[in-house]
């Protein structure tokens, strides 16, 4: 996009654990937001290690970034927008006329050499929406670039803004124990693995380790909707690559995600995506 901005959009599946190094890199103001997927990184120095899931955002200052190895989940669709801005792109937009950053924002922005701030959150409902719009981008040429960097720097926005919050106390990034983190991504792997014919939310929920209430509370927290508002989605996003692959009739994909009626599925369908499946997929 303009010079000092950057995105990435990966929206793949696995079939095999992959494993990439990273070499020593230039930093810069991260915001990197994990809809779906998942896998672990560890700094090849320090051996510092973290997992992230799906629902999972990171904000990263600059600083130095050095090398390290991150290993992506297989069996799973992975999908992530990444966004990278200079130092001196974000000082433009949160400093003062003489491009000074905010004291309350210094710390995203540090020397090459001196050790980078990150801090990790649950993707908010407004977040998650934008996401799902740059990945959906419906323009072409110079008004995608124009439509995405617009999206790229609402997302930094509501970024920043959140940080604000985090940094005065207002809000609680960390509202889930580790535990219920934990109970809540098994839910969510148990619920995708049988998208077709999902067990229900007692069940569910007794699967997972959790009751019903806190169950729905967290998926509500990490991806802004309930427990089968989020298989829903699900569904509608793998009945559209299916369509999008051209290989299969509507009525074959309706039946791989799970609706025993088309006609159930053509009312899911246009409502999600303002189109009819067959249109959709004439269209590819």
């Amino acid at each position: 996009m303009r010079e000092g901005l950057r995105l990435i959009i990966n929206n793949y599946q696995l079939h095999d654990r992959l494993i990439v190094k990273v070499p020593e890199r230039e930093g810069g103001i991260v915001y990197d937001f994990c809809v779906s997927g998942g896998g672990e990184a560890w700094d090849v120095h320090t051996k510092n290690h973290f997992t992230w899931n799906g629902g999972q955002y990171w904000l990263s200052g600059n600083g130095a970034c050095p090398s390290a190895v991150s290993a992506g989940s297989a069996k799973e669709r992975y999908m992530r927008v990444h966004i990278w801005m200079s130092p001196e792109l974000f000082c433009s937009f949160t400093g003062n006329v003489e491009g000074e950053v905010s004291p309350q924002l210094k710390h995203l922005v540090r020397k090459p050499t001196q050790e980078r701030y990150i801090r990790s959150g649950a993707i908010a409902p407004a977040m998650q929406e934008i996401v799902q719009q740059i990945v959906r981008c419906p323009y072409y040429g110079m008004t995608k670039r124009m439509y995405l960097e617009s999206k790229a720097l609402e997302l930094m926005m509501l970024t920043v803004e959140e940080e604000l919050q985090v940094k005065q106390g207002k809000h609680n990034s960390t509202a889930l124990k580790l535990d219920d983190l934990n109970c809540i991504h098994l839910a969510r792997n148990l619920l995708l693995g049988n998208f077709d014919n999902p067990p229900s939310l007692t069940e569910l929920a007794i699967q997972a380790g959790l009751n019903e209430r806190k169950l729905q509370e967290g998926f509500r927290q990490l991806f802004g909707t309930t427990v089968f508002g989020y298989l829903h989605d699900y569904r509608m996003e793998k009945a559209r690559s299916l369509l999008i692959a051209g290989q299969l009739s509507v009525k074959q994909v309706a039946r791989i995600v799970g609706y025993a009626s088309p006609t159930s599925f053509h009312a899911a369908f246009r409502k999600k995506f303002g189109i009819n499946p067959g249109d959709y997929l004439k269209r590819y």
